[in-house]
């Protein structure tokens, strides 16, 4: 009898590593011939993930966590043609059934097939379709064949596993916030949040060309981190206005593109950093962008926040000034990443070493025992990026 052991969300603020059923290559009562079972060589905890763990959401009591999950093919149905048994895979985030109207438009991240609520699926997240999550020694992947990306070469992927773990997501999430935004040669970019989408926003900023790079974050590690591979930053504790302080960096009080990579659990600036309000960076973004210009919004918003101060903030109501953003003739791109979209040329990124996005956004590896302890440290603001290695596969 094969053993599996996932993290479950229990209440607000606390997690556990429970003993859970072992996939199977089913859905509900019939056989899944178009999925595999992984055993997970990587399994990353996401700020997605926290929001749920601090209660922000509707998530159940049980729900096992994860939608960041690279693995090992162990098992494959009947109807898999091309991912074979061995085979080393980055899993989407975005469950996608390849067959609907949206994906046959690469419009993965709202999936019309996979999530009987709404479109759009995730493994392990609330309201995304019940798809059992990934911080886990194993899961079971569905549509093998057009989700999954195989990596070219085993041992050249182990060598760069801490990069590669990051193609699931975070990687491809902040490249997207960047590119809705419009970033390219010679942009100025003030990219919103430190956190680990925020940094690698700011790490594909550069990848793509952008001249110059501005980050914003209330906390001095995030932001020292930000420093580190080359960024400018602003810190949004200080009663300096954001506009002064971009204009402090590049001579005008404003930029070309703008990325949230925070969303609905902003807090305010200056004298408000320490109370949370939900329209703050979009806010933000519209006032600093220049007539014309793009806001990227990579960074979640819900439509369901128990946890919210004000009571339309609670379906994601916000007071967004929405007349600033049409007065500058802004563009505004929101929604999950189509991680497919993606992964293949930021994979190529990695491999021929364009890019070190694990150094960017501070890989931390841990073990599955030490992902509450992770979940803990991430929530205080911890400049890392916690990566869960079940079966302690990922060298030193």
């Amino acid at each position: 009898m094969c053993h599996n052991h996932g993290v479950t969300y229990i209440e607000p603020g606390v997690v556990e590593v429970h003993s859970i059923e072992y996939p199977k290559l089913a859905l509900g009562d019939r056989k899944c011939e178009h999925g595999v079972i992984l055993q997970i060589v990587s399994t990353n905890i996401c700020g997605s993930d926290q929001h749920m763990v601090r209660g922000r959401t509707t998530a159940p009591t049980g729900l096992v966590l994860g939608h960041e999950i690279t693995g090992l093919v162990i098992e494959a149905g009947r109807d898999v043609e091309f991912i074979k048994p061995g085979d080393l895979v980055s899993v989407p985030f975005n469950i996608a059934c390849g067959r609907c109207r949206n994906c046959k438009a690469g419009q993965t991240g709202i999936c019309l097939n996979v999530n009987p609520s709404r479109p759009g699926a995730a493994y392990g997240y609330v309201d995304m379709g019940g798809w059992v999550g990934g911080q886990a020694e194993y899961v079971m992947v569905p549509y093998a064949d057009f989700n999954l990306l195989k990596f070219p070469d085993k041992d050249q992927a182990m060598a760069k596993i801490r990069d590669l773990t990051l193609l699931s997501d975070i990687f491809p999430t902040g490249y997207h916030g960047a590119v809705s935004a419009g970033v390219g040669p010679g942009s100025i970019v003030y990219v919103a949040g430190a956190g680990p989408v925020g940094l690698a926003c700011a790490a594909s900023c550069h990848l793509l060309g952008a001249a110059v790079v501005i980050v914003g974050d209330l906390i001095p590690e995030r932001l020292e981190q930000a420093r580190s591979f080359g960024c400018e930053v602003v810190d949004l504790r200080k009663e300096t206005p954001l506009t002064q302080q971009i204009a402090e960096i590049v001579g005008v009080p404003e930029v070309d593109s703008a990325v949230d990579c925070v969303g609905f659990e902003a807090r305010g600036h200056g004298v408000d950093a320490g109370t949370e309000h939900p329209a703050t960076v979009l806010n933000a973004a519209m006032m600093v962008t220049r007539a014309g210009g793009a806001i990227g919004i990579p960074g979640l918003y819900v439509t369901g926040d128990p946890g919210a101060r004000e009571e339309a903030a609670k379906e994601g109501s916000l007071s967004i000034r929405i007349g600033l953003g049409w007065a500058k003739s802004h563009a505004f791109y929101t929604g999950q990443c189509p991680v497919m979209k993606y992964h293949r040329p930021l994979m190529n990124a990695i491999l021929y070493d364009k890019i070190q996005i694990a150094k960017a956004v501070n890989v931390e590896v841990i073990s599955l025992d030490q992902a509450p302890q992770g979940y803990r440290d991430f929530d205080k603001g911890a400049a890392k990026k916690f990566v869960i290695d079940p079966h302690g596969m990922i060298p030193n």
